[in-house]
């Protein structure tokens, strides 16, 4: 089962996502903002792709994927936004 970590700042639209994948089969990872999903990428190693939102409080979308994608392990992990 693939890991899909979904960061956005309104839980409705992390909940709805959700609802979308979990019936694909995929596990369903949250994040409320840019800092929490930077994190929960680099801790978790499981996680195969990201679905981001653009504007958030601390670190935008954009911000996160800069930040990511400077690390090389990360540099072949899908983020959508």
């Amino acid at each position: 089962m693939q890991r899909v970590l979904v960061v956005d700042d309104s839980p409705s639209v992390r909940q709805q996502v959700g609802l979308a994948l979990k019936p694909m089969g995929y596990q369903i990872v949250e994040a409320v903002d840019g800092v929490d999903g930077v994190e929960k990428i680099k801790s978790d190693s499981s996680v195969g792709m990201v679905i981001c939102d653009v504007n958030m409080p601390r670190m935008s979308g954009l911000e996160l994927v800069e930040t990511v994608k400077k690390d090389p392990r990360f540099a072949n992990l899908p983020i959508v936004m």
